[in-house]
């Protein structure tokens, strides 16, 4: 069972390395199981793979979704809202920030170092263990100095997310889950969760990480793919919530 006390949650990592389906799919989950969930998109590097393309099937599910409205929702323009300010103070909910990729995305959690300073939040690192420059455990480690030393925030624990998009199977999941438990040694932290496609996860349900599985569905498609069907495909995460 995936446990994230109420309190922030910043979710970074390299370019391609799903951090921003993470971040949707986990608020999804929160929300399902009755937490009060806000999530905020700070990405301001990459236009076209936001949380906010999930706003609509996020808010259903009850979770407050800060992104810029109106004619501003796709817009390609580093729009940081200052309500994400007063979102981050709240003690009563979670709060999920879907952060840029690499040190250069991670540039913008320095503008809420003082108000971080003063509520506790984890930082997040996905590492997707197919993906150039963490595809080693040197290459993670060099990847998390570089996010630290640009948010001036600690990593304190680690997203797996290894996948080879459809043709993900429960080996790629386990082989991305022991790089990544190499680098949480090294460093002293925790594997906070493992994304896994929903279809992979009741597969892997004895395996020593089941406790911490994410089922993922995907919501960030590029604009030549759609989802088949007609409703909100995460809402399938109630079902599978509970393994």
């Amino acid at each position: 069972m995936i446990g994230l006390e109420k309190g922030v949650t910043l979710i970074t990592g390299n370019y391609g390395s799903g951090k921003t389906e993470v971040a949707v799919n986990l608020a999804g989950l929160l929300a399902s199981r009755g937490e009060k969930v806000t999530l905020a998109d700070l990405d301001i590097m990459n236009p076209y793979f936001r949380c906010r393309k999930a706003a609509a099937e996020l808010e259903a599910l009850g979770v407050r979704v800060i992104i810029p409205r109106e004619g501003y929702f796709f817009a390609d323009l580093p729009i940081v809202l200052p309500e994400i300010r007063g979102a981050i103070q709240r003690r009563d909910s979670v709060f999920i920030g879907d952060v840029g990729g690499d040190d250069t995305g991670a540039r913008i959690l320095g503008s809420f170092a003082d108000v971080l300073a003063r509520n506790p939040y984890k930082l997040l690192m996905v590492i997707n263990a197919n993906r150039p420059f963490t595809d080693t455990v040197d290459g993670c480690l060099g990847m998390m100095d570089e996010i630290e030393a640009s948010s001036k925030l600690a990593i304190g624990g680690i997203a797996a997310n290894t996948h080879l998009m459809d043709e993900t199977d429960a080996d790629v999941v386990r082989h991305g889950f022991r790089l990544a438990a190499e680098v949480a040694e090294i460093r002293g932290i925790p594997i906070v969760l493992v994304a896994v496609a929903a279809s992979l996860a009741r597969e892997l349900r004895d395996e020593p990480f089941a406790d911490r599985l994410l089922p993922i569905e995907r919501t960030m498609l590029p604009p030549w793919r759609r989802r088949e069907g007609t409703g909100p495909g995460m809402f399938k995460i109630r079902q599978i919530a509970e393994l």
